[in-house]
């Protein structure tokens, strides 16, 4: 058996893609024989996530370890950042692993503190999209990624980019990483991969993520009333997940008369959503690597899904399923294509056999701990 390391994934916001990744790898780093550990924020997340916290936590060695961190830069951090250092500092880690922005500046910021008090600590950084998102012609965006490209230099041990276009977008952004680096791709366990029917009385489009515009929710509700007009028939949706936006996007769907035609509901299981809609529709303005696209085609459903981020790293740059980000009228033309041809949208699909050589979990979790111990070893 490998070396046992203590490892502690630190990260701000218990929600989404980048709460997934950390459980399935945490999942994957216990039955390797590994101690794991999570830091991460308090006042994100509801009761969908404080299940599957509660699902995780009897197999957390270090245990979970949850306190605010807000989400902008703020003076706010300067006790946020103190608390948990401290957590980090009494659980001594072997390996500190920082996903998104806020979870990677303190992930390697406290690392190295750690090394001046001569612990032994590897500091590894995944952005999972994070400050990569912003614009680098902005004054703020111009400031971000020079304090990344300073944390890059001199306090990271590992770069892992989670796909190709994330990895591209740092070279362009940030500039040619300083630190070793590689491409992992999230990846599903093995049960995901069976095909999941959807209920008799599902909706014919299916949206799955955080109410945020980032995500593309309110072009999906505009998409829908203009391929309702195009094909002159009522047309029904269903809308599942949290955040503070979701008021706004119930009064869109109230002002364009779609009010008894979208049903909105929390988060929930992934699987347990596929089973309300036909066709899941993903019209994010940004990605990395979302795993909602990984976890609908493993589970056979057709899908439509702007041509952002990794996205066309899974279903291939020409797919048919990729329509251009930001704009409703193309997402709307591509929702009247998939209701009058639904197994044409169905045959545009990869298998689950090809996803599953390229994104299973047990592959994912192998290179990140290979990454671990090479930057141990340095």
């Amino acid at each position: 058996m490998a070396q046992q390391l203590r490892i502690l994934h630190c990260f701000r916001s218990p929600v989404g893609g980048i709460f997934r990744h950390v459980r399935d790898l945490t999942q994957a780093q216990v039955a390797a024989g590994h101690q794991v550990g999570i830091v991460c924020d308090s006042t994100t997340g509801g009761a969908h996530e404080a299940r599957l916290f509660a699902e995780i936590e009897p197999q957390l060695a270090l245990g979970i370890h949850r306190t605010p961190i807000q989400r902008n830069i703020g003076l706010g951090d300067i006790a946020a950042a103190w608390r948990t250092y401290k957590i980090i500092k009494q659980l001594q880690p072997d390996v500190l692993h920082g996903h998104g922005a806020k979870g990677g500046v303190y992930a390697r910021m406290f690392g190295s503190l750690l090394r001046v008090s001569r612990s032994r600590v590897a500091r590894l950084y995944s952005p999972h999209g994070g400050s990569l998102h912003y614009d680098e012609q902005t004054m703020f965006g111009r400031t971000v990624f020079a304090i990344e490209r300073l944390m890059e230099r001199f306090t990271t041990d590992q770069l892992l980019f989670v796909s190709e276009h994330e990895m591209r977008a740092f070279v362009s952004k940030v500039g040619q990483p300083k630190a070793p680096y590689r491409l992992v791709y999230n990846g599903l366990r093995a049960e995901e991969f069976e095909p999941v029917s959807p209920n008799t009385d599902a909706a014919d489009f299916l949206y799955i993520g955080m109410m945020r515009d980032l995500k593309g929710p309110d072009i999906f509700i505009d998409a829908l009333a203009k391929a309702e007009n195009a094909l002159s028939r009522p047309l029904k949706a269903v809308m599942v997940g949290d955040g503070d936006d979701l008021p706004h996007y119930k009064a869109q769907a109230a002002g364009l008369g779609l009010a008894d035609r979208i049903t909105f509901h929390p988060a929930m299981p992934a699987r347990q959503a596929f089973a309300l809609g036909r066709v899941i529709v993903v019209p994010s303005r940004a990605e990395a690597m979302p795993y909602i696209v990984l976890e609908a085609l493993a589970a056979g459903m057709p899908m439509i899904a702007t041509k952002v981020g990794g996205i066309p790293e899974i279903l291939g740059p020409s797919s048919p399923a990729l329509i251009r980000p930001g704009s409703a009228d193309a997402l709307a033309e591509r929702m009247v294509e998939a209701i009058d041809d639904p197994q044409g949208l169905h045959n545009a699909m990869p298998s689950p056999e090809a996803l599953q050589t390229r994104f299973g979990a047990d592959v994912m979790a192998r290179e990140i701990e290979k990454a671990y111990f090479d930057a141990l070893a340095r």
